[in-house]
């Protein structure tokens, strides 16, 4: 096996030629073997769990290293392509089920399916003149409506989501909305990720330090909150419990916003990103629709794969296990939500906008279970290290090295 860590970085032995206590693992480790082995999805957890505020967002959207690294190993540990064996997050479905449901493991239509832990699962919309829709939300404009019902009744006091920078045409950036205008100003889907996790310091939102707020995200960062929140531990600004109520947006691939909107979309094919009204992935196609309605694009996603996160790669989690609300639109017809509640808090979300909603079965829980099994596939080739559901949470860095040298995924010391 090939050194672990250049000699640069064994850091108390450069300086003074004292060896470094065991089991340390610093940011330089987390940097070779995710984020300069191109392997970052880009979830903000390592800057979330970071005890001292070191790490920050690059430029690029990429964690670096801002001050000090005290050697604390926890941005390894919460990293879910580093130290975090993400399935360990999942929430597991009772040994005994209450009753018999398609979604529990099984098969569905022919199709082998796990899909978590499912209470209940449901084809969602809001019904039209509710005075929870919002205008521009995807789909059936649950995620919308269920984050402005908790934040009226009180349940939460604001909400993590993603919105446009103002200054960057259909970039997606983290923010904490507090009221419902703000909630409905950022109704609908970005395709880049935002380092959600990074955005948790609720006192610059200007809330208070016993806020409760929810979290819509893509599976990784609902894995990464989860684990978080499973191992206490002393935190720098961001409050990771105040996290009440985690919906994961079901998701197989994330972007790089500058591959996909403007070499892609805005280079490569002419598109006016200032014109665009709507990004959504509906069967398998890219469709960008005008701010008039019309389709400026129609495109199969998988032509734009080359703009995808390289990390997406390995994760086995299209349904978002680990979240209260899993929400996606495959599964159910246009214009509705296809809703897999998992948790009492997600069940108790949902039962609050019953009254605003139309809801009926998930008419082809088949599409889930394969887009699933499909990504269950794909992580299988790109995964080096074991995939183990009841395994332990974490991996420590020279295991997970071991398990990754010499393939074109191996930690990468860049200009080291």
């Amino acid at each position: 096996m090939t050194d672990l860590a250049p000699a640069p970085f064994r850091i108390r032995e450069s300086m003074n030629g004292i060896a470094e206590a065991p089991g340390k693992t610093w940011f330089f480790e987390l940097a070779a073997a995710v984020i300069d082995a191109d392997r970052c999805v880009r979830c903000g957890a390592c800057i979330a769990a970071c005890p001292t505020d070191s790490i920050g967002v690059s430029s690029k959207d990429l964690p670096y290293l801002v001050k000090m690294c005290t050697g604390c190993s926890l941005c390894w540990d919460f990293c879910p392509r580093g130290g975090l064996r993400y399935e360990a997050t999942w929430h597991r479905p009772a040994a005994a089920p209450p009753a018999p449901d398609c979604f529990a493991a099984g098969r569905v239509s022919g199709v082998a399916a796990d899909f978590g832990e499912v209470r209940q699962q449901a084809a969602v919309r809001v019904r039209v003149g509710s005075r929870l829709r919002a205008y521009g939300a995807q789909d059936g404009g649950l995620v919308s409506a269920v984050l402005i019902a908790a934040l009226e009744c009180g349940a939460i006091d604001g909400a993590l989501v993603a919105r446009e920078d103002p200054d960057t045409p259909w970039r997606g950036v983290p923010y904490v909305a507090t009221s419902a205008e703000e909630l409905r100003q950022a109704a609908g889907s970005f395709y880049n990720q935002t380092l959600a996790l990074a955005a948790l310091d609720l006192e610059r939102a200007g809330l208070s330090s016993d806020a409760r707020i929810a979290l819509v995200g893509t599976p990784c960062e609902i894995q990464g909150i989860t684990a978080l929140q499973r191992r206490a531990w002393q935190r720098g600004s961001s409050r990771v419990d105040a996290v009440t109520l985690t919906i994961a947006l079901m998701c197989s691939k994330s972007f790089d916003y500058e591959r996909l909107m403007v070499q892609s979309l805005a280079t490569e094919r002419g598109i006016d990103l200032g014109a665009i009204g709507k990004v959504d992935v509906v069967h398998g196609h890219l469709v960008v629709l005008g701010r008039d309605g019309s389709v400026m694009l129609d495109e199969p996603v998988k032509g734009f794969h080359n703009a995808a996160l390289k990390g997406c790669d390995e994760c086995a989690d299209f349904l978002g296990r680990a979240a209260d609300l899993s929400v996606g639109s495959v599964g159910s017809p246009d214009g509705w939500s296809s809703v897999l509640v998992r948790t009492e808090q997600g069940a108790s979300a949902l039962g609050r906008i019953a009254t605003e909603v139309e809801m009926e079965p998930i008419s082809r829980p088949e599409a889930l279970a394969k887009l699933d099994a499909l990504d269950r596939r794909i992580a299988d080739g790109a995964l080096a290290r074991p995939f183990e559901l009841n395994g332990p949470m974490f991996i420590d860095y020279a295991e997970h090295a071991a398990f990754y040298e010499g393939g074109e995924r191996a930690p990468h010391w860049a200009g080291r």
